[in-house]
């Protein structure tokens, strides 16, 4: 737990005027940096000369205070959640709009229609594994992905979890443009739970009196205590509300928007189980509803799950200080940062490995000339088929030569027969590229 900072209040008691008026004079250093600093930070840090460390904290708060935003969030006492835009947000914000919603400067593998499903399906994958991974999912990533591509039945509970998250990540494709509901949020925990409880009756509905839970680590010690069940009706109500971009009545930027949901749903821990995977679910569902498309193909439980301790710490400064969202914000938006960063990443290392794939091709002696450029395209245009007809024309060679090719590469394992269909159409294995790396 991070230390909590004094109330203003008491420290306002403290001072005399003579104090009071100096530290009302003093400029805000943190409001146009990249720093923040909860009490927990600045508790380690030495003042400025002629501070205490209390007067420092009290000054910084001051100039946050002329600032904050009220949202409809309450804690479970009525006290409002809020947050500010320092100029750091500003600049983010700008970068998310450009890489996330816009087109200039998108990897051409996202928007080409033949390649972006491949990237699509590959993100769904990493967000499924990672989101359950950090609920408490054991299985490994190689076991999982197979699992999925092979569309083999769950053999435990992790694996389970795991394919759970993949459907819900494929049913916020499809329900984006909706508005949010009560009813949409009882779906979407219904999917992250389905088989993978212990009450199996626990899942698509609101926790009950009798269900009263805390958030606790593996010590016992007590890190939060949602609202109670008899409340949570109406706070989901005013969730959606806000979701759906009818509250506040003054404009909120929808990534903040977004951020903000999915910080409140797991606040509010509305469910026995699942809330942090709806929670982020919810978050998926607010960035595509808005616009912010790139998010269907990047995985933030991948960044959160490096540093899992920062992602707690984001919930617990805002939570002891004065409800300020702003810790969760900055938190969230270098979670994005990273993520849209680990895509670039992503799509740069597999181009390179595709060009290297291909000088590899070119110099492959058991293949002609024919075979090599079917392999090369599929590679660069995953899911594509074949047939003796289309290779025919597309060489100029007759239709047995053409069916000799394909024949060929289907005894060397570099292309499959589809098992239905005339004329017969051929496509190449999902595992192809460590097929020709071998």
């Amino acid at each position: 737990m991070p230390l909590v900072p004094p109330p203003v209040a008491n420290l306002l008691e403290n001072l005399n005027e003579k104090r009071l008026f100096k530290l009302f004079t003093l400029r805000e250093t943190f409001s146009t940096s990249t720093e923040y600093p909860h009490w927990d930070k600045l508790f380690h840090i030495t003042p400025p000369d002629g501070l205490t460390l209390e007067e420092w904290w009290l000054s910084i708060k001051l100039g946050r205070q002329k600032f904050y935003k009220q949202i409809p969030l309450r804690d479970k006492d009525g006290h409002p959640f809020q947050f500010l835009i320092t100029d750091p947000i500003l600049e983010e914000l700008f970068k998310i709009d450009l890489s996330a919603g816009g087109r200039i400067g998108v990897p051409s593998e996202v928007i080409n229609p033949e390649t972006r499903n491949q990237y699509y399906i590959s993100s769904l994958i990493e967000e499924a594994i990672t989101s359950s991974q950090l609920e408490g999912a054991t299985t490994t990533r190689e076991v999982a992905k197979q699992m999925i591509r092979d569309r083999r039945p769950p053999i435990d509970r992790s694996e389970r979890m795991i394919l759970n998250n993949y459907r819900t990540m494929h049913r916020i494709g499809e329900i984006k443009d909706k508005p949010l509901t009560k009813e949409l949020i009882f779906e979407l925990q219904s999917i992250v739970t389905e088989n993978a409880l212990d009450d199996p009756d626990a899942s698509g509905r609101f926790r009950r009196t009798e269900e009263e839970i805390v958030v606790q680590d593996l010590d016992g010690q007590i890190h939060h205590v949602p609202p109670r069940a008899e409340e949570l009706e109406s706070r989901v109500i005013a969730l959606c509300a806000f979701a759906n971009g009818e509250t506040p009545g003054s404009f909120i930027h929808p990534v903040l928007r977004s951020i903000i949901l999915h910080f409140w749903l797991a606040y509010d821990h509305p469910f026995v189980d699942g809330n942090g995977r709806t929670a982020r679910a919810l978050f998926y569902w607010s960035m595509l509803h808005y616009g912010f498309w790139l998010c269907e193909f990047i995985s933030i439980s991948h960044i959160i799950r490096q540093a899992p301790v920062k992602y707690a710490k984001a919930y617990l400064y805002t939570e002891t200080d004065e409800n300020d969202l702003t810790y969760f914000i900055i938190y969230h938006i270098e979670v994005l940062r990273q993520a849209v960063a680990a895509l670039d990443k992503y799509i740069g290392e597999k181009s390179q490995r595709l060009s290297v794939l291909e000088k590899k091709l070119r110099n492959h002696i058991l293949l002609n000339h024919r075979q090599k450029a079917i392999l090369s395209h599929a590679l660069r245009h995953p899911n594509s088929l074949y047939t003796a007809q289309s290779h025919a024309a597309s060489h100029g060679i007759s239709f047995n030569t053409a069916k000799t090719d394909l024949s060929g590469l289907v005894s060397k394992q570099l292309l499959d027969i589809m098992p239905s269909g005339r004329p017969v159409r051929y496509r190449a294995p999902s595992d192809l590229e460590s097929r020709l790396a071998l």
